[in-house]
């Protein structure tokens, strides 16, 4: 159960890692930095809060507190101008560095305590908390970039009013399976 578990977490990560990619790759460069008022996060300051955030938690994972004295959490909320190019590099390290973390786990490490801020968790629980943290932020990039490109955004999951076409169509992959399967 707890390979399985990893295994599919692993995934889940990777999941939102390209998931956000996609959306920030419909975005124009200046749209990186757009912010619907002074209180909204732009894309670029989303991908620093996930740089910092996921480098604190994800460095030294199982033996130092999650949140590192070197972070500047409330830096990584001031407008930047940064180019894409730089985004993308800090966008893949974290990525990366969430990655190792998460190769290094074996299943019995699920149950050891782990703190962030002080505040103990098992692997588990801070697993967890880290996933859901990021595909609130990930959510957060792809409507952002749903509003700057309007009518040109593609679809990242199932195009609108074509849920029973893509239906049809994994049905009968599904049945052209069974088929070849049933006749080995």
């Amino acid at each position: 159960m707890e390979t399985n578990y990893l295994d599919s977490v692993k995934k889940l990560f990777l999941y939102y890692k390209t998931t956000g990619e996609r959306a920030i790759a419909q975005v124009p460069d200046p749209g990186l930095f757009w912010q619907y008022n002074g209180e909204s996060n732009s894309i670029a300051i989303i991908v620093m809060h996930l740089w910092g955030n996921m480098l604190s938690r994800w460095t030294d994972f199982l033996t130092a507190d999650g949140e590192k004295d070197w972070r500047d959490r409330d830096g990584e909320f001031e407008v930047n101008q940064l180019s894409r190019e730089e985004l993308v590099q800090k966008w893949n390290e974290t990525w990366q560095c969430a990655q190792t973390a998460l190769d290094s786990l074996q299943p019995e490490d699920l149950t050891r305590t782990i703190y962030i801020r002080n505040e103990g968790h098992t692997v588990l629980e801070a697993i967890n908390r880290n996933l859901t943290h990021y595909a609130y932020h990930v959510g957060q990039i792809i409507y952002i970039a749903k509003q700057l490109t309007d009518a040109d955004w593609q679809s990242l999951t199932i195009p609108r009013n074509q849920s029973r076409s893509f239906n049809q169509e994994k049905s009968e992959q599904l049945r052209e399976r069974k088929h070849f399967t049933d006749n080995l």
